[in-house]
């Protein structure tokens, strides 16, 4: 895989830079979580330094109630330490490397359809113009999108520093021996944790559930869920599983209210820091329960006290994971993964089309 700091001259070159500013943002435009967008500032820098003429890529998840960047573009001036001119359209592209004033963030990719569709002819026209293309942005490495994967034909590409540290930490948690490798597994979206659960069950001492995933593990093991959420389709979602393994480890008591679980109950808790007193490396993606509604939260605030007294290795990952963790000193963990569902099919071993796009041999 060749890198960015492969290129040897970058002076005047037209850069095309995947970055990830999928954030939070509030109902004002205001962004509420700012993580992986400071993330970016190093790369950025790099770039700069060595006089590129950099436009950034980036886009905004379907779900999200803003469609544009436009809110965001002052704010980014205080994160990043520029000031970043808008780019509304591709069209705009051209005019404004003739006139070129800085580093500049094109419109939400995801509006033009060809995004999604990795078409071909989208990304050529979205090359057009530019030197070299650059992908940092790893949250997005599953995705098989025109700006990660087709733009890659007709550019010479490169990894940034952070498609760099995540493979370099990811392959870690994989590589490293099952002695006191405790995995910590919940939240929602068990179809994309159980492939990293039937990976890692014997490459690892423990894996500790909570949230959706240990309520589907629960009923698979015969266990009353009530009317706790759970997904459908759980035979095909844990095929190959053993779910009798005693290393998958669920909840013995939960926080119910209104006959649904929402949260791991005192004995759980009093486990599950037992077994991370003794951990050598912990994996963290997901919290124990619905950690956004007091009274509920105690689950993911003491699993995160104990992971953060732990002196063994540590790395998190997932959108919600580092919400729920957003009152904590991120430096007390040894990594913080920018990717969710990129980093969970990283360690079920799956095959990442932005990756493979540039040309990563595992």
């Amino acid at each position: 895989m060749k890198v960015l700091r492969d290129i040897p001259d970058l002076k005047n070159k037209k850069v095309l830079l995947r970055v990830d500013f999928d954030v939070p943002v509030s109902d004002k435009g205001e962004i509420e979580e700012n993580f992986r967008i400071k993330k970016q500032k190093e790369v950025l820098d790099y770039l700069v330094g060595k006089g590129a003429e950099v436009i950034m890529v980036a886009h905004i998840s379907d779900e999200s109630i803003h469609k544009s960047f436009a809110d965001i573009i002052p704010q980014l001036h205080i994160l990043l330490g520029y000031e970043i001119n808008f780019i509304k359209s591709i069209l705009d592209i051209e005019p404004y490397f003739k006139n070129y004033a800085g580093p500049a963030l094109l419109e939400n990719i995801r509006q033009n359809e060809g995004e999604p569709k990795n078409d071909p002819e989208f990304a050529k026209q979205l090359a057009e113009g530019f030197d070299i293309y650059v992908n940092n942005d790893f949250a997005v490495c599953h995705r098989n999108h025109a700006s990660v994967s087709a733009v890659t034909e007709y550019l010479p590409s490169y990894a940034g520093f952070i498609i760099e540290e995540e493979i370099a930490q990811l392959s870690k948690i994989i590589n490293a021996p099952k002695e006191g490798k405790i995995i910590i597994i919940g939240g929602a979206k068990a179809s994309t944790k159980a492939p990293v659960i039937k990976n890692l069950l014997d490459k690892s001492e423990a894996i500790l559930t909570g949230g959706v995933v240990a309520n589907d593990i629960l009923k698979m093991r015969g266990q009353d869920v009530g009317g706790s959420i759970v997904d459908e389709n759980l035979h095909e979602i844990f095929m190959g599983i053993s779910l009798s393994d005693s290393k998958l480890i669920a909840p013995e008591d939960y926080n119910i209210f209104e006959n649904k679980i929402l949260d791991i109950g005192p004995n759980t808790i009093e486990n599950y820091v037992r077994i991370i007193q003794k951990a050598l490396m912990i994996i963290w993606n997901g919290p124990m329960g619905m950690f956004e509604k007091e009274g509920f939260d105690k689950g993911t605030q003491k699993i995160a006290e104990a992971v953060v007294r732990s002196k063994a290795y540590k790395i998190i990952g997932g959108g919600d994971t580092v919400a729920a963790l957003q009152n904590i000193d991120m430096s007390t963990f040894n990594f913080v993964s920018t990717g969710g569902g990129a980093m969970l099919a990283f360690l079920a071993s799956e095959k990442l089309p932005g990756l493979q796009a540039l040309n990563y041999h595992d």
